[in-house]
């Protein structure tokens, strides 16, 4: 249903909310007028209780499509994406198959895309051992940057870089000006750590310690140095890394760095075992190092929070009968993510537009996007409309993503997304069936 403004008394106007029209014309905001203002057409009126947001920016989402659609695919999905708030996913080269790693696969993950969009969609291209010289065609094709794993990824068709090879593609990619974005674990600390067969979480997460992470991040962060690349750090779990990120921004190297609600919303101490819908690499860690996050935030260490929406079958999910060595990892969160997010941040007394600044702006300026993640003329008509007024609990039966499989089952949040508008589109959440996405170029962001 194509809409023609959207009014509000809680409107998110730069850095403050405001009562506001938002006069959309052509799938983009036309102009931020007065409340008052009066509009020809269809007008969504948000409830008084209702925040009306731009709509969140997920920039770490794994689609998995084509190859292992059985696992995620595009409809599903982004169908779950607007249901909870998200307009823009950038998808991660793995786990389809085959991974975004040249540029014919990028062609096959384009067309397997055509026409299954519910919400806008780019593309991370990959870089492994042995596609040093595909990176910059990738790049000239419009891939938003380059996903690179320092450890073993679980799946062989996407290996590690090793310390040569990493610093080769950020050489590489530094030369056009590209961006590296690193899943950082260090394989020798992984390797000497215990990760016996267990079905208690406690030894999950021994398995993956924090040196694994702040090892890593020394080297992503000694190769920014050496290169000149700009590097993003992935979903970051440990806090023991954020004194070395403080010294690099100090030191003005070009490091962004995200994190992720699992990790802002769970505590180690409180996962039952054998729950394998609660494991992702690297692990959620204790409470302690959870506020630790929550401060990094405020004070600007870390910049964004992304969902890194990994789903899996039960059949994965569920290998090792409980044992979370065996257990695929990763949380499927991609609906509920800015949900559990603003809720947790309430709690905390952090304001939504804050929230809305992790999660909507800054990941759309980590990528490029300037007409996404802000409500302001010329910018795409993309709005989520949070009531916080409603109460919500999470049930993994109703969730749209291809597998009845989350973490955040059964969790109960103050406040939903009750609408969300996609380029002038507007969605009800009830009955969805639309499919107005479009894929994103960053040649033409």
């Amino acid at each position: 249903m194509r809409i023609d403004a959207i009014k509000g008394q809680r409107v998110l106007v730069g850095d403050d909310f405001a009562p506001a029209t938002l006069v959309l014309r052509h799938g983009r905001i036309e102009s931020v007028e007065p409340l008052e203002t009066a509009v020809e057409g269809l007008v969504l009126h948000a409830p008084e209780t209702a925040y009306v947001l731009p709509g969140v920016v997920d920039t770490h989402v794994h689609i998995n499509e084509p190859g292992r659609t059985s696992w995620e695919g595009f409809l599903s999905a982004t169908e779950a994406a607007a249901l909870g708030g998200a307009t823009t996913l950038i998808d991660m080269p793995l786990n389809a198959i085959p991974p975004t790693t040249t540029v014919e696969h990028l062609r096959l993950k384009q067309r397997a895309a055509a026409s299954e969009l519910m919400v806008d969609v780019g593309f991370w291209g990959g870089a492994i051992p042995g596609n040093l010289a595909d990176l910059e065609p990738l790049w000239e094709a419009g891939v938003f940057g380059f996903k690179c794993f320092l450890s073993p990824s679980g799946v062989e068709e996407f290996p590690p870089l090793d310390a040569t090879r990493f610093t080769a593609a950020l050489r590489e990619v530094a030369r056009f000006d590209g961006l590296m974005i690193v899943h950082a674990e260090d394989p020798a600390v992984l390797e000497a750590a215990p990760h016996e067969a267990s079905r208690a979480y406690a030894d999950f997460v021994l398995s993956r310690p924090h040196e694994a992470e702040t090892a890593a991040i020394r080297q992503v962060l000694d190769g920014a140095r050496e290169t000149g690349a700009r590097v993003h750090i992935l979903h970051l779990s440990s806090a023991r890394a954020l004194d070395q990120i403080k010294a690099a921004r100090d030191e003005g190297l070009p490091v962004t760095v995200e994190t992720c609600p699992h990790y802002l919303v769970f505590a180690a101490e409180t996962i039952p075992d054998a729950a394998a819908q609660f494991k992702c690499c690297p692990p959620i860690r204790d409470a302690g190092n959870r506020e630790e996050l929550w401060a990094a935030l405020r004070e600007g260490l870390i910049d964004t929070i992304v969902s890194d929406h990994s789903p899996a079958t039960e059949a994965e999910k569920s290998q090792g009968d409980g044992d979370l060595q065996q257990a695929w990892g990763g949380v499927s969160g991609l609906q509920v993510g800015f949900g559990a997010v603003a809720f947790e941040a309430r709690r905390r007394n952090i304001p939504l537009a804050t929230v809305s600044r992790w999660m909507s702006r800054h990941t759309a300026d980590l990528v490029g996007l300037t007409r996404k993640g802000r409500l302001a003329a010329g910018a795409d008509a993309d709005v989520a409309i949070y009531d916080s007024g409603v109460e919500h609990r999470v049930d993994v039966g109703r969730l749209a993503h291809r597998n009845a499989i989350s973490a955040y089952d059964g969790l109960r949040l103050g406040g939903r997304v009750t609408h969300t508008v996609v380029r002038g589109n507007a969605i009800d959440v009830e009955h969805p069936d639309w499919r107005w996405g479009e894929q994103l170029d960053r040649r033409t962001a």
